[in-house]
């Protein structure tokens, strides 16, 4: 609380994170902004190529050259990481803010053992000693559903099964009990049943540590179950954001409404899935006016002469668009 204003664990306000390559610059990230509470979950949504894992290596600040933030703020708790050291930096990443990864085996270091990788995190942000940090470690492990965990802490990565992996990688990321998870495509190489598990599981770790949670990810089946509010990236851009239920059942962006019409119904029997025609734009020479325009079955001349910008829609809704879809509108 600050002047009598609540503020948000993390806020990102206008990030830009470009990438200067040889063949031009690579907008990864441009003017993005969102907040997330205590205590939330937002899933950032889009196609492959849009940009959400390049936000959630900007928020951590692992973005390596050729990339760099260009401007923009990300507050944590009020302080700025983006002019943070890499001192600070260092004490933020797994205490405060921690990261699971899309596959637990480059996340891993395959040459130790689990129980050494866990420890480690123990030991760099916290004060415990070596036997408290053993019984911790083994009861994380357990806590994420692995039997035997004493026995397991021994074990390498690579006599893990792919579930199995997840769900030590989770362990980690919960060890330390960081304010914020970023969770990167997490059940993206994992079975459906493994997928349901998982969900179930970061649900109740989530709601159980009181930890706030951005979840990554291509599939709006899987974020409408999870998350409070939605941000939806399109090309480095936010084309929508706002609640779970008005997001889902009334998009008011011709994406979004793309995106959940892709979705398969297993109720109905179709001859032919449902898609959004074409593919994104070379993210280096993008299209005047709004990027979406060429793919949009909404679009006219209006949308190739001048970008559209965030005002608000119906209900929670901030959409992009010179002609967004109102309730009942189908297209």
């Amino acid at each position: 609380m600050q002047d009598g204003v609540e503020i948000p664990l993390l806020a990102v306000r206008n990030l830009r994170t470009y990438f200067h390559t040889f063949s031009g610059t690579v907008r990864a990230v441009n003017d993005v902004s969102f907040e997330i509470g205590e205590g939330e979950v937002m899933g950032l949504v889009g196609e492959s190529g849009g940009g959400k894992s390049v936000v959630g290596f900007s928020i951590l600040g692992l973005i390596d050259s050729p990339g760099k933030i260009e401007g923009g703020e990300i507050l944590l708790g009020g302080r700025d990481l983006v002019t943070a050291g890499e001192d600070h930096l260092r004490k933020v990443r797994g205490r405060e803010i921690s990261m699971i990864f899309q596959d637990p085996m480059t996340s891993l270091n395959p040459l130790h053992t689990v129980g050494r990788q866990m420890d480690e995190v123990l030991r760099l942000h916290s004060n415990l000693d070596a036997s408290a940090r053993h019984k911790a470690c083994i009861e994380m492990l357990e806590s994420v559903g692995i039997s035997h965990a004493a026995e397991r802490l021994k074990a390498y990565p690579h006599q893990f099964s792919g579930g199995m992996r997840q769900r030590v990688v989770i362990a980690i990321a919960l060890l330390a009990g960081p304010r914020l998870i970023i969770a990167d495509e997490p059940t993206t190489a994992l079975d459906v049943t493994i997928q349901s598990q998982i969900l179930k599981l970061m649900r109740r770790q989530i709601a159980s540590k009181g930890a706030s949670m951005i979840l990554i990810t291509h599939d709006l089946a899987v974020v409408s179950e999870m998350a409070d509010h939605i941000t939806v990236l399109y090309c480095g851009n936010v084309v929508e954001r706002g609640c779970t239920r008005d997001l889902i059942e009334t998009p008011a962006h011709p994406y979004t409404r793309g995106l959940i019409d892709s979705i398969p119904d297993t109720t109905e029997r179709l001859d032919r899935l449902s898609q959004i025609p074409g593919s994104v734009p070379d993210i280096r020479n993008l299209p005047a006016g709004c990027n979406f325009r060429d793919r949009c079955p909404r679009a006219q001349a209006l949308c190739a002469e001048k970008e559209p910008v965030l005002t608000p829609q119906h209900g929670s809704l901030m959409a992009a668009c010179h002609f967004p879809l109102k309730p009942g509108d189908r297209a």
